[in-house]
């Protein structure tokens, strides 16, 4: 490894830390290095606050300071040359003089997109570009694909017996009720893995469940088993017959219900009152794929990732569509249901590898084209 691809590891060890905490910006890590000894390090810690390079030049102890001019910065991602919630992070490092910048890659956000690079060559400062740049990509590959493909970034997660099950029939056989596997949800994976699964909640913008899954389950879609902001939660219910007594309807969180029949004035305005409001209703046709139109409205409204939890039907749309980045699948290897509903079949696939805890599985796959 060279000492470019040494520091700008660091950098995307800093920018990971920002994680669930700084969508809808990408997560973003900066080092500043003279002559082989690092003077400062920083990431963006949270939306709306200060970006890497800011945190990473005022680390710099004031011992130091005078080397900032003679130093070379690394940074994840391109710096910004706009001015949004904060000042141009190009603007700040032409201002501190520092000669050099090494850049993992650029930023496909259209206010950027190569603007932040070419400020600062106009600036005479040496720029590199490129250095571990898959593996930027890849921390904020809900940030690429979200402004390169015009569409939320997709992680399909459902969990499913040894005989790729993921419920029971609605009538058991003698064996299941002996086991007491009758309820209407069964229940398949140990704690530590809904404990894993919340931590994947937090790291998501929002997640998605059908009628029936809402209906049946009563989930309450929150990552309460882990720490940081749960998820906003949205629903397809295109009847509107989920009674309101369902935990999805608690006010807790913002709830979104995709259906045919009514609108919410500001239903993405969903800002913690006063200011905003939980959540609402969301008006689609049913002439036309609920699929396109739920990923539609979320791109209009800077929703960068969706985890998509079920049920059956709603899953195979989004495969069958191709529209999915990722799929979690977790199987427990020694629970079997004799009668149950049939997991969805991924398909166009490539498996990524797995992890176990305890008799759960749990396989990655990402899409193919």
């Amino acid at each position: 490894m060279t000492a470019d691809e040494q520091y700008m590891h660091r950098c995307l060890q800093l920018a990971e830390m920002g994680a669930g905490f700084v969508a809808p910006n990408p997560m973003v890590g900066a080092v500043l290095v003279y002559k082989g000894r690092i003077i400062g390090e920083g990431y963006h810690m949270q939306y709306g606050k200060a970006h890497a390079e800011v945190n990473c030049i005022n680390s710099v102890a004031e011992k130091d300071h005078d080397l900032i001019a003679s130093s070379t910065i690394y940074v994840s991602l391109e710096p910004c040359a706009h001015f949004g919630k904060t000042p141009p992070c190009a603007d700040l490092i032409i201002a501190k003089k520092i000669p050099n910048v090494v850049v993992g890659c650029r930023d496909p956000f259209k206010e950027v997109d190569g603007k932040g690079i070419e400020k600062l060559l106009a600036a005479g400062i040496d720029v590199k570009v490129g250095v571990l740049e898959s593996a930027c990509k890849e921390l904020n590959k809900r940030f690429f694909t979200f402004h390169s493909e015009h569409r939320p970034y997709i992680i399909l997660k459902w969990a499913q017996t040894a005989n790729k099950k993921i419920a029971t029939s609605p009538k058991p056989s003698p064996k299941e009720r002996a086991l007491k596997q009758t309820d209407k949800r069964l229940l398949i994976t140990n704690a530590l893995t809904n404990k894993l699964v919340h931590k994947w909640r937090s790291e998501e913008a929002a997640i998605l469940v059908g009628t029936n899954t809402a209906l049946l389950d009563d989930p309450e879609l929150s990552n309460r088993l882990w720490s940081g902001k749960s998820p906003t939660r949205l629903v397809v219910d295109m009847h509107l017959r989920l009674p309101r007594n369902l935990k999805i309807f608690d006010g807790k969180q913002p709830t979104i219900i995709f259906n045919t029949l009514q609108h919410s004035e500001d239903v993405f305005k969903i800002l913690p009152p006063p200011g905003g409001v939980r959540g609402g209703l969301y008006q689609v046709t049913d002439d036309v794929s609920i699929v396109h139109q739920i990923l539609n409205a979320c791109y209009q409204n800077n929703i960068q990732s969706i985890l998509v939890e079920g049920g059956a039907k709603l899953l195979q749309t989004f495969i069958d569509e191709g529209l999915w980045d990722e799929a979690r699948i977790i199987t427990n290897e020694l629970l079997i249901v004799e009668e149950g509903l049939a997991a969805p079949e991924l398909s166009n696939h490539q498996f990524t590898g797995s992890t176990k805890i305890l008799d759960d599985r749990i396989a990655h796959y990402k899409k193919t084209n």
